[in-house]
């Protein structure tokens, strides 16, 4: 498949590397390609990554993703899935940019065309690529309303090394607030951790427990 990523940072970085293993066509997109040579990993502009992409991924800050997207324009983004795993925080990171909605809702909104999931932003890039790499099994969440690009979304990350059982389809676009403000408790778990490596893990009740009386 061909994949373009938007953004050339760590996460951007990160997942090209582990798509392109996985056998993918991965192209970097940036503002600025000339200055982002040597990152191992082919480099071009916003619209010609657009252009040649089956698929999207928008790994750009989330406070910038939306005047990013625009300067691609809409046509150029129709019908194209697009995998969101930005965030928008302060510059020190206590305070979200899309408190009372999200980046991907605002997406979806400002690009009706554009099928956008979002998934992938509850835990660091290390654990993006190598879920196999923590203590154990965890989860990775999917918010979208199209069915079709949410299945696109799954086998891609069942291509980093998730499993469809650690796939969680949590609902529509709206269910992407969750995932974004995770956030502020993500920093929380980090510093009570000493890391930014980790994961979280849903663990359902028996599939035989009775609910208690009076409990619906």
């Amino acid at each position: 498949m061909r994949i373009g990523l938007l953004g050339t940072g760590n996460v951007a970085r990160a997942l090209a590397q582990g798509w392109s293993a996985a056998g993918h066509d991965v192209l970097l997109g940036s503002r600025r390609p000339e200055e982002r040579t040597g990152l191992g990993l082919p480099v071009a502009g916003l619209s010609e990554t657009a252009a040649h992409a089956e698929v999207l991924v928008n790994a750009t800050p989330g406070n910038v993703s939306l005047e990013l997207l625009r300067s691609i324009g809409a046509p150029a983004l129709a019908g194209t899935p697009l995998i969101d795993v930005g965030v928008g925080l302060s510059d020190d990171y206590t305070e979200l940019s899309h408190p009372n909605s999200s980046l991907a809702e605002q997406i979806q909104e400002a690009f009706p065309r554009t099928p956008v999931v979002k998934t992938l932003c509850t835990m660091d890039s290390a654990a993006m690529v190598d879920p196999a790499g923590l203590a154990g099994p965890s989860t990775v969440f999917l918010s979208g309303d199209d069915a079709e690009a949410k299945k696109a979304a799954g086998r891609l990350l069942t291509d980093l090394g998730w499993p469809p059982e650690s796939q969680l389809d949590i609902g529509g676009i709206t269910t992407a607030r969750g995932q974004e403000h995770f956030a502020l408790l993500f920093m929380g778990i980090a510093h009570g951790l000493g890391t930014h490596v980790f994961n979280i893990r849903v663990v359902p009740a028996p599939t035989d427990r009775r609910p208690l009386p009076g409990v619906p």
